[in-house]
């Protein structure tokens, strides 16, 4: 349930179009439905702007479909699942036909009821070709929420040349996301570039010392670009969650 859809729900029973009756069933599985192994947020979005998503692992299958199911059966806005195993991936399409399914490395972000296109500018930066599955869970997740990103993949330090032929690009960003591993170094660089806020993802991509992410955690909290947000290890969808709340 999002603002327009209880808006509607309000306009029909002042029309006549809805018993009242009706809309107190409606508004009786606000502000969750329990379906006993789950209690699914229908107020998220009505707070948020942004609905509850589910979290694949150590779901079952038929846990992820059911809680997708109720999720749609609900009006309001995008229907987002997050690294999904095949079998998840398989139990959601065959229940909830329709959704959108993007690789997510050895993983799949599904995606149901995009919301409406936001006029916004967004990029998505890559260190290497490695940070790709998390910068794809980003993009996945953006554009569900109706925001259409441009990627820049494998901008790395090491070869610096690669990122500053679009510093044009990130200069006129209303946002930007950096994904990098190893010591994490390309947050501060990219903060250094644009105005935009830029929120920094970690990831596990990296050698002995990179420590699984942890090194590159590190080093873009301890960032000298002021303002630079950060969020956990390889979590491409709070990055994408951290822009969508950012911009109008």
């Amino acid at each position: 349930m999002d603002e327009p859809a209880l808006r509607q729900l309000l306009d029909d029973v002042r029309s006549g179009v809805l018993h009242p009756d009706d809309a107190v069933a409606a508004l009786r599985r606000l502000p969750f439905a329990d379906l006993g192994f789950a209690r699914v947020d229908h107020h998220r979005e009505l707070r948020q702007r942004t609905g509850e998503a589910v979290y694949a692992p150590g779901k079952s299958p038929e846990q992820c479909a059911g809680i997708v199911a109720e999720l749609l059966g609900q009006p309001g806005g995008p229907v987002i699942v997050t690294r999904a195993d095949g079998r998840q991936l398989a139990a959601v399409q065959q229940r909830c036909p329709g959704g959108a399914a993007t690789a997510v490395a050895d993983r799949w972000l599904v995606t149901w009821r995009p919301a409406a296109p936001r006029p916004v500018r967004v990029v998505v930066v890559t260190a290497g070709t490695t940070d790709l599955p998390v910068a794809a869970e980003c993009t996945g997740v953006l554009r569900a929420l109706g925001i259409a990103p441009t990627l820049l993949a494998d901008c790395g330090v090491a070869g610096v040349h690669r990122l500053l032929a679009s510093a044009d690009e990130l200069a006129d960003a209303d946002a930007v996301v950096v994904v990098a591993g190893m010591e994490g170094a390309l947050a501060s660089l990219v903060g250094g570039i644009t105005a935009a806020p830029v929120v920094a993802v970690p990831t596990s991509t990296g050698y002995g010392a990179s420590l699984q992410g942890v090194t590159a955690l590190l080093g873009m909290l301890a960032s000298c670009a002021a303002g630079l947000s950060v969020v956990g290890i390889d979590n491409g969808f709070g990055a994408a969650c951290a822009i969508a709340r950012a911009l109008p």
